[in-house]
């Protein structure tokens, strides 16, 4: 087998590191759509979840922090922060073969095909992105085409982890949803949301 290049995965990094990058100097403890947590908090779990990618497939270290219980507290660089995640998991990820069929993650089943893995690390990394730029007023960061690769993966994983509390569960579709909206709302997330 050969390593691949994951264009879904790069994106989806990207995504967050500029996100990440747009935050102000006065965001960091906003209220994001994700479990009402702050930014500073989202940006914690995002980076520790590309940690555990990288730990399971590589057997190296993960976060320091349990990226299910972020503390908040303000990171001295949270723009280096990101990027040294995003750039262990894209690392690990970067040996791994499209045809591989059973690779180490982190969320149950512990083993995913390579695809469907790298699409479900590439949801952590865009998903929170979303959620930051949502809550710091940035853009919206995510194409149509990756909103539409990563709902593919997400149906193939997130269902088995409703039970343990990492999504909410799934909002109605609405007339008229594009792709992003699509997998916002199949993600437990209100497109619309604001903080109240």
């Amino acid at each position: 087998m050969t390593a691949t290049a994951w264009p879904l995965l790069a994106e989806s990094h990207d995504a967050l590191l500029n996100a990440v990058k747009g935050v102000g100097a006065d965001q960091w403890d906003l209220p994001t759509p994700c479990d009402q947590w702050t930014v500073t908090q989202v940006l914690q779990h995002a980076a520790g979840d590309q940690l555990a990618y990288y730990a399971a497939i590589t057997g190296g270290e993960g976060s320091a922090e349990n990226p299910f219980a972020p503390s908040g507290t303000p990171l001295s660089d949270p723009v280096a922060h990101v990027a040294a995640a995003t750039e262990a998991a894209a690392t690990a990820w970067a040996g791994i073969a499209a045809d591989d069929a059973a690779v180490a993650v982190p969320v149950p089943p512990n083993t995913l095909d390579a695809v469907t893995g790298v699409g479900a690390c590439a949801l952590d990394a865009a998903v929170h992105a979303w959620d930051i730029a949502k809550a710091t007023g940035q853009p919206q960061p995510l194409s149509e085409t990756a909103a539409t690769a990563i709902l593919i993966a997400a149906k193939q994983i997130v269902e088995p982890l409703r039970a343990w509390g990492a999504y909410a569960p799934a909002l109605e579709p609405q007339d008229g949803d594009d792709a992003v909206a699509a997998l916002l709302r199949y993600l437990g997330r209100d497109p619309e949301w604001t903080a109240a």
